[in-house]
């Protein structure tokens, strides 16, 4: 069965509790341990490790935190959690799996309280397990408090030997944590100010949501590399809902109105009196991620100020400027590569075709046929129509390549049902250094781009030809006037921190 893990919870004691038979045989035995997920084709992908959401101001703020969840949940489908408080109480509720799978009707109705913050988890730092999902709840001098996290400390290491060292105790491996246990050591007066200090000290991305009792607060590390957002639910008759979310696509859902981006460096708190904000670090450049532009983010969503879906059919565009081939279809690798082809397509004057069309009705397990399927990973998910690919010169759009095997399979999956002529565009350059900033990366000798010419990965996919988009043509597609600074050490190996512990971030295995 799946395991639940009950923090603070009215009328249950804490625990590592069990969903019902019924249930966990529905579920499969895959929902019991949360293992990253099993297809092959998976392990060519990058993944974000998490998306954050607070409420303050509703008489169902859990729901309305699973719901946000759920609009949530492609940023990550390790865990997931929801904590809640009431004034008196602060009940957190937390397993492994889905955020459908966790928070059933019977699980929502133990988290009272008009006040939520959750959280779905895909792990970079910190072992695969159900200690670090989040929210995390600790008690400490400062008093109750639960913090959810996106993004990754780069000087974790440091700073935990220095808390160590004045006596903290780490109940977990996640660096989230740490964010706690320098609240709850710092000599500053009142709880607002020792966040501010703590935050203060951190380096590196972390967008992240607290609550104590009675009390929300949101904040952003001071160069913004992970999104977060401002929305609110009009109540007639009564305050209006405060709602944070890591995209926008969550309010909409909730039917909530945007107002605004959390600022980087600014730290947010709402009481019962309203919402106040003050920065606790400035003058830093921004450099926002553009990866949650290229993949990440949903293209619904409005992050950084800008709408996804502007920035990705731009890029298509400029794809089809900077690398047109002679073709006679553009298709779309599904789902990520579906705007930037929409892009090209017209900007080139080609028809654009679902020439590859995705299963997304596969569960987390699946009984692999004991006769070996060659690609069966990638066949799993996805199937070529064949008669829309039969004698054709093909565009094929994706977002990435990364270890390039995946590449490989669906370029002959196309080539295999009839086309004359493969070409593969790329919507972004070649990924050839791993990210320290909350993206789970390989590392660089895994990375195909970073040892490997274009013509050799080309050879290696056995596409007829291969062009990425060039870092202008991506930056010039992302900035659409809202000024942001972006985050390129992905595409070119130059960091924006001052130094990064390697050691200590590079991505955790999973633990099953």
């Amino acid at each position: 069965m799946m395991r639940l893990l009950y923090q603070g919870v009215p009328g249950v004691a804490d625990a590592t509790s069990a969903v019902s038979a019924e249930s966990a045989a529905k579920l499969g035995p895959a929902s019991i341990s949360g293992p990253r997920s099993p297809f092959p084709c998976d392990a060519d992908t990058l993944h974000e490790e998490c998306g954050v959401v607070a409420v303050h101001g509703h008489a169902e703020a859990a729901r309305q935190a699973y719901l946000a969840l759920y609009a949530l949940q492609h940023r990550g489908q390790e865990s997931a959690g929801i904590a809640t408080a009431d004034g008196q109480y602060l009940a957190n509720i937390k397993g492994m799996g889905l955020v459908s799978e966790i928070f059933t009707d019977d699980v929502l109705e133990k988290l009272p309280g008009p006040m939520a913050i959750g959280h779905t988890r895909y792990s970079t730092t910190g072992d695969s397990a159900l200690l670090n999902a989040q929210p995390i709840r600790v008690d400490s001098t400062k008093g109750l408090m639960a913090i959810a996290h996106n993004g990754n400390l780069v000087n974790l290491g440091n700073l935990k030997m220095r808390l160590e060292r004045e006596g903290a105790y780490f109940q977990t491996t996640s660096d989230s944590e740490i964010i706690v246990q320098l609240i709850a050591h710092s000599q500053a007066a009142t709880l607002v100010d020792a966040i501010a200090d703590s935050l203060s000290q951190l380096e590196g991305a972390f967008s992240i949501v607290m609550m104590t009792r009675d009390r929300i607060f949101a904040a952003r590390d001071p160069r913004g590399f992970r999104p977060l957002s401002i929305g609110r639910i009009k109540n007639a008759g009564a305050p209006d809902t405060a709602i944070f979310a890591s995209e926008s696509c969550a309010f909409d859902l909730l039917r909530a109105e945007f107002v605004r981006d959390v600022l980087p460096g600014e730290l947010v708190m709402v009481t019962e009196d309203g919402m106040t904000s003050r920065y606790f670090a400035s003058g830093v450049p921004q450099s926002s991620c553009i990866f949650e532009h290229v993949y990440f983010a949903r293209p619904d969503s409005r992050i950084f100020g800008r709408w996804v879906q502007e920035s990705r059919d731009q890029m298509g565009r400029q794809l089809a400027r900077e690398s047109g081939v002679p073709a006679d279809v553009v298709v779309p690798v599904p789902d990520s590569g579906v705007t930037a082809a929409l892009g090209y397509a017209e900007e080139a004057g080609l028809p654009f075709r679902f020439g590859l069309i995705r299963n997304h009705y596969v569960g987390r397990t699946f009984i692999e046929p004991e006769q070996r399927v060659r690609d069966f990973g990638v066949r799993l998910k996805l199937n070529p129509v064949h008669n829309l690919l039969a004698g054709k010169r093909v565009v094929l759009i994706d977002d990435s390549i990364i270890r390039g095997t995946t590449s490989r399979k669906i370029v002959r999956m196309v080539r295999g049902a009839g086309a004359t002529e493969v070409h593969l565009r790329i919507s972004c350059p070649p990924t050839i250094s791993p990210c320290f900033y909350g993206v789970d990366t390989p590392s660089k000798r895994e990375l195909i781009a970073a040892n490997h010419s274009i013509e050799e990965i080309r050879r290696f996919i056995e596409a007829d030809s291969l062009a990425y988009l060039s870092l202008e043509g991506l930056l010039k597609s992302c900035n659409g006037g809202e000024g942001n600074g972006y985050c390129v050490a992905c595409y070119t190996g130059n960091y924006p921190t001052q130094w990064v512990d390697v050691e200590e971030i590079l991505p955790a295995a999973a633990t099953l």
